[in-house]
């Protein structure tokens, strides 16, 4: 049976001390609801937090083997630990910032250290558990620092992550301290998984902008490892809701309810105290509506649920203060002896208050100002399945409102916006009521909790049972060594090495990565074997390249095999031309003038526009612009337009690596050849190998190279094993 490891902050069973005595209970929440449905052959294992500080080991070791018989294992916190990394970090830095209330944000290092350490504590406990072929997934803002933790400690480990709650813009989520050591936390994990397409383009901006990582259709690469980043709303449990199991005549409160609703439209609204909900803005909205229709005086109630939350948080406190001023301020100014406008309630409901709450409403506002989803207005859809009666307000900043787009669909912070819904929702008729909650219904029905749970474990045991590309083969174990041996025991050897991308990183500035003393001395080393033929076949031009390498033994091809310089003398391709040049400059000059931080690279015989130092999105969206005026200008003058790593090049055709490799090729024959670059002008060079050669594509892109190593240092390092052999 496959095993999946469920990681989340709280476990499914919360302990409690009762005089003395330990109680077990079950949890609420949507989470473990969904993730227990998930099929039977998948052996269910969750670690979490349980609830309550325990300081005795005695007791500790009681609740771990009482909650270990189902496959529990708690991870204990201390009281400190709980203030620091629950109420702490998570809640007073991550929280807020996420939900884009910064001014909220508590910029407090001790809160950050026991995040850390917290997060620690986890894959600590996790060390224990994991075993080969486990399925490990990560729940939420609390255990951000956890994938590469496990990571680390598993390095082969199927991980994947979901975030409950929004991930904010870049330029929001580039203000907290901590935000490459979270982004690179989550990277650690194999899928990582949002609500909303949103909140994953959000998170794969900050992840190219702060750790440098480029995405393809939400695929990213980072070294040996290929991370899944996609959209997986998550639903609720439809049956559950639309034909709930209950008798509300049993319940006081439900049975208040239906008579509260008696002769009276009910206008609900229910929610976690929480400063992102945007209760006090429904208050305002309900007042400002009667106000303006005094004929609904008496014909309808505002009934108004607050669920208490984190009430020793000054702005809880200060939130649940406004929110009973502006009631009483709205009953004191509106009601009567015969009618509240406002029935306020700040408590939990009971399940059958909840269902009949659900059912008596007219009309649901589920207005927050910021939500990673809300299943409460996904719950009050399900439960008009068979009424077809009711009307719901749904704030278009909640991620539900990406699928429930029948709503009524409302600007939280718009005061008139609201209260014009309002007017809408009171006066619609049935049949359009009855039109709207189908198609809503229709998707919620499909996508439940349970399909949510299931999509998101399918696609990632896909991911954890893939293979590798077939056109990925690493240069590793047998075949490198096999490499070296043909090195040292060749007596003519031709080496072929591309430069920018290969043998020195990319940097904003082209001139900035001249090469360093390291790099000067293992180039020398290799020059010096007899026999053996060392070439530079760069896209770099041919001053720069004399600049840089020019002293030293070895031969140069530059701008892609314009110039190749053996021996002593450069020499060029007969037949090139430059008059070219001057239109095309102008329309890369325009470009420039319009988009500061690119230049133009000028070299003999070909033009190039980089844009390293600016933002990615506008580099391409400039490309775009003008590669039609581009392939038009260039149409009848022989020209080759090439897209690069962030630079266009312009160049005539007819040139490239691959021709000028020949120079070198036809002087063989060679006991060894070996080849390494990292872009598609490489290809060329690959392409004219013989079989028998050793290329190698730096990176793990689509190559028709022999093999790949990751990086730049991969290859220096190779390089230094080479030399050291000879």
């Amino acid at each position: 049976m496959s095993r999946i490891i469920i990681v989340s902050n709280r476990l499914p069973v919360t302990v409690n001390k009762r005089k003395g005595e330990l109680v077990f209970y079950p949890s609420a929440g949507g989470l473990a609801t969904g993730l227990n449905s998930l099929d039977e052959k998948w052996d269910k294992i969750w670690v979490g937090w349980p609830g309550e500080e325990i300081k005795e080991t005695e007791q500790q070791q009681s609740i771990k083997e009482s909650l270990q018989k189902d496959q529990l294992f708690p991870v204990f916190l201390s009281g400190e630990e709980i203030e620091l990394f629950y109420e702490g970090f998570s809640n007073k830095a991550i929280w807020p910032h996420f939900h884009y209330f910064t001014q909220y944000t508590t910029y407090d290092d001790s809160y950050w250290q026991a995040y850390c350490k917290v997060n620690g504590k986890f894959a600590a406990v996790l060390q224990e558990i994991i075993q080969e072929g486990d399925l490990i997934w990560v729940h939420d803002y609390h255990l951000m620092l956890l994938p590469a933790l496990i990571r680390k400690d598993f390095p082969k480990a199927s991980i994947g992550f979901f975030l409950h709650i929004p991930f904010p813009s870049y330029e929001v989520f580039r203000i907290l301290p901590w935000r490459k050591e979270l982004l690179l936390g989550v990277l650690g994990a194999d899928q990582i998984g949002f609500h909303t397409f949103g909140y994953m383009r959000h998170f794969l901006s900050a992840v190219y902008r702060i750790g440098g990582f480029e995405h393809e259709f939400g695929k990213l690469q980072i070294k040996d490892r290929t991370i899944n980043v996609d959209v997986f709303p998550m639903g609720i449990d439809y049956d559950k809701y639309a034909n709930p199991v209950l008798d509300i005549y049993e319940d006081h409160g439900a049975f208040e309810i239906r008579r509260l609703a008696k002769g009276k439209k009910l206008v609900i609204s229910i929610d976690r105290l929480d400063y992102t909900k945007g209760i006090p803005q429904r208050i305002l909205a309900f007042e400002e509506f009667i106000s303006k229709h005094p004929e609904y005086h008496d014909k309808v109630s505002f009934v108004l649920i607050v669920v208490p939350s984190r009430a020793n948080v000054d702005q809880y406190q200060e939130l649940k203060q406004q929110v009973d001023t502006l009631v009483g301020a709205v009953n004191g100014r509106f009601g009567t002896f015969n009618w509240e406008p406002i029935k306020y309630f700040y408590r939990a409901l009971s399940k059958e208050e909840l269902m009949s709450l659900y059912r008596e409403g007219d009309i649901a506002m589920i207005t927050p100002l910021r939500d990673g989803m809300n299943l409460v207005a996904k719950e009050y859809i399900a439960s008009k399945d068979q009424s077809k009666k009711g009307v719901l307000i749904l704030s278009e900043m909640a991620g539900a409102s990406n699928e429930l787009t029948e709503a009524l669909i409302v600007n939280p912070q718009d005061l008139r916006d609201l209260v014009r819904m309002l007017e809408v929702a009171m006066t619609m008729n049935e049949k359009e009521q009855r039109w709207r909650l189908e198609r809503m219904q229709e998707k919620l029905r499909i996508y439940t909790l349970k399909h949510w749970a299931t999509t998101f474990v399918m696609e990632q045991k896909k991911l954890m049972e893939s293979k590798p590309q077939p056109h990925t083969n690493l240069l590793a174990g047998t075949n490198k060594q096999q490499l070296y041996a043909a090195y040292k025991n060749a007596e003519k050897a031709l080496i072929i090495l591309d430069y920018d991308g290969t043998l020195m990183n990319f940097d904003p500035d082209p001139q900035a990565v001249f090469p360093d003393e390291e790099l000067i001395k293992l180039l020398k080393a290799m020059a010096a074997k007899v026999g053996h033929c060392l070439v530079i076949n760069s896209g770099r031009d041919k001053k720069t390249l004399n600049r840089w390498l020019g002293g030293l033994e070895l031969d140069l091809a530059a701008e892609h095999g314009v110039w190749v310089k053996k021996g002593e003398d450069w020499f060029k391709n007969e037949g090139l031309k430059t008059a070219w040049k001057s239109k095309i400059r102008q329309v890369l000059q325009n470009v420039v003038e319009r988009t500061p931080g690119s230049f133009i690279e000028e070299k003999d015989y070909s033009l190039a526009w980089h844009y390293r130092r600016i933002d990615r999105d506008l580099g391409e969206k400039r490309v775009r612009e003008f590669r039609d005026v581009l392939i038009y200008l260039t149409a009848n003058l022989d020209l080759q337009v090439l897209e690069g790593n962030k630079v266009v090049e312009i160049k005539n055709a007819g040139v490239n690596k691959g021709k000028a490799t020949l120079n070198w090729l036809n002087e063989g024959p060679y006991d060894f050849i070996l080849a390494i670059g990292d872009d598609h002008t490489d290809e060329d060079i690959f392409t004219v190998l013989p079989a028998e050669a050793y290329s190698i594509k730096v990176g793990l892109g689509q190559t028709k190279a022999r093999f790949n190593v990751l990086t730049v240092e991969d290859v220096r390092e190779m390089l230094t094993e080479m030399a050291e052999q000879a």
